[in-house]
């Protein structure tokens, strides 16, 4: 009889065992290790952390898919550390956060600095919580080049450029940059300007007119940027977390998923997270970006 217990008791084991594999599996075919940890979780807010200069956009977008797809995955929160970066990357994450927005809520949490391209980006969330001493706003573009002409002269140096047009070698370093080659440029970054004007206009539901008003490079404190209406609440990540949840419609303290990208397997994390009690998912992905030439700064 006991035999007979212990026996029924090991097939019952092995099979929650094998069960509980299957689903481990299944939510990983379908969603990635994110549809792991969002399994475990249940209902979850995503955290997808984006810090330092923005230089690329494949990582935080596949982060971003990653989230909208996982159905434990309930909301999403930014979180922004940067002081700007690349152009067309910025623009790509700003607007894969508004198809994510078509899906589930959006906040951004603005860390130390989440300025000039880092506000591009929280400027498509659907609201922006900001420290009181964060540094933000800084709505500009900026093109920095340099010459090395005189310096090429003392040297005994000369550059040659066989071209296929006259604008072709525009703002080279190697010769000063002539009043037409300065209007051509300037036309360049007032365009792009114009895109970040439009972009927060619209995310932040403000008249055009207002923004550009504020689009002057300046910086703002999160406690002014708040007063006029480029950022929605005073809080830190924890307040942002919480107000997504809310948001998503999930009672009680929420189960937080971390995006990362390293080398490690999914394997050894979903191990690691077991050994270390991580059942919770917080998990944490770093993005760190070199300056490009053209940057929203």
């Amino acid at each position: 009889m006991v035999r007979k217990l212990v026996k029924g008791l090991g097939i019952l084991f092995v099979s929650v065992v094998l069960f509980s594999f299957a689903l481990f599996f299944y939510a990983y075919l379908t969603g990635g290790e994110i549809g792991v940890l969002s399994l475990i979780g249940g209902e979850s807010v995503g955290v997808l952390e984006i810090e330092g200069s923005i230089d690329g956009s494949r990582e935080a977008i596949q982060g971003l898919k990653q989230f909208a797809e996982a159905r434990g995955i309930k909301a999403v929160v930014v979180r922004i550390d940067s002081p700007g970066g690349a152009v067309a990357p910025t623009q790509e994450i700003h607007e894969e956060i508004g198809k994510v927005r078509k899906k589930k809520p959006v906040i951004a949490s603005l860390g130390s600095v989440a300025a000039s391209g880092g506000y591009y980006i929280a400027s498509a969330c659907d609201r922006v919580v900001a420290n009181p001493g964060t540094l933000t706003g800084s709505i500009g573009v900026i093109m920095e080049l340099g010459n090395v002409e005189e310096l090429m002269k003392k040297l005994g140096l000369k550059g040659q450029a066989i071209k296929s047009g006259p604008h072709k070698d525009v703002g080279s370093p190697l010769r000063a940059l002539t009043p037409e080659g300065r209007a051509i440029l300037q036309g360049l970054v007032d365009n792009v300007h114009g895109q970040f004007v439009s972009a927060v206009a619209k995310g932040r539901k403000l008249p055009e007119a207002k923004v550009r008003e504020l689009a002057d490079g300046r910086v703002f404190s999160g406690e002014q940027a708040k007063q006029i209406g480029l950022v929605d609440q005073l809080g830190n990540l924890e307040d942002a977390i919480d107000l997504a949840a809310q948001r998503a419609g999930i009672a009680g303290t929420p189960q937080v998923v971390y995006s990362r990208g390293d080398s490690k397997n999914w394997w050894e994390r979903f191990l690691f997270s077991i050994l270390g009690g991580a059942f919770r998912g917080r998990e944490r992905w770093w993005l760190r970006y070199e300056w490009s030439p053209v940057l929203m700064q």
